[in-house]
């Protein structure tokens, strides 16, 4: 096989796994400490985060206050949100715990439909739609949202934003248990 088949076996064989090779939940199965996140989320948290655009720069930094009340099968989320411009917001989170262990769906104000999610060792990948403002217009953005426990106060979290398939930008967020 000459240099040019085998660079071009290669080329094909890098485009063929893309769909393929990314990460899924399953990929978590066994690593610990596990994620719980009725148990992670009751009470008090705070959170620091970022938002990158697509080209990885720094648009905005937050903070964020959760308080966090479990029910039986529901656990509340009142999320302040703080930006480095002085911005505030708010979100309410509903979330159930599905039949099957680990299977979670939620609801807040600005997420379109129903968020879904699962959570399989240290890890929670959790994807919905979220309705945000820019200047006088709104944009359905979809999240591919996910959670690694690291211990157990911290949490780590990196959410991937897409419009029309394409990445508009990134969330990265460190979350520690109060």
């Amino acid at each position: 096989m000459g240099w040019k088949a085998f660079k071009t076996g290669l080329l094909m064989m890098g485009l063929l796994c893309l769909p393929g090779c990314s990460s899924t939940i399953e990929d978590y199965r066994g690593t610990t400490p596990e994620f719980q996140l009725f148990e992670y989320f009751d009470g008090h948290v705070k959170a620091w985060g970022m938002l990158q655009d697509w080209q990885g720069k720094l648009t905005r930094r937050f903070e964020v206050d959760i308080r966090g009340v479990v029910a039986g099968n529901q656990l509340t989320l009142d999320e302040d949100f703080l930006f480095d411009n002085g911005e505030k917001q708010q979100r309410t989170w509903v979330i159930h715990r599905g039949l099957d262990k680990g299977h979670y769906v939620g609801r807040a104000g600005d997420v379109i439909g129903e968020a879904k999610g699962r959570s399989i060792g240290n890890a929670l990948r959790w994807q919905y739609v979220l309705r945000v403002p820019v200047g006088e217009t709104t944009f359905d953005i979809s999240l591919d949202d996910w959670m690694f426990r690291q211990d157990s106060k911290r949490v780590f979290n990196r959410a991937t934003m897409k419009k029309w398939g394409v990445t508009v930008g990134t969330i990265t967020l460190f979350f520690e248990k109060q």
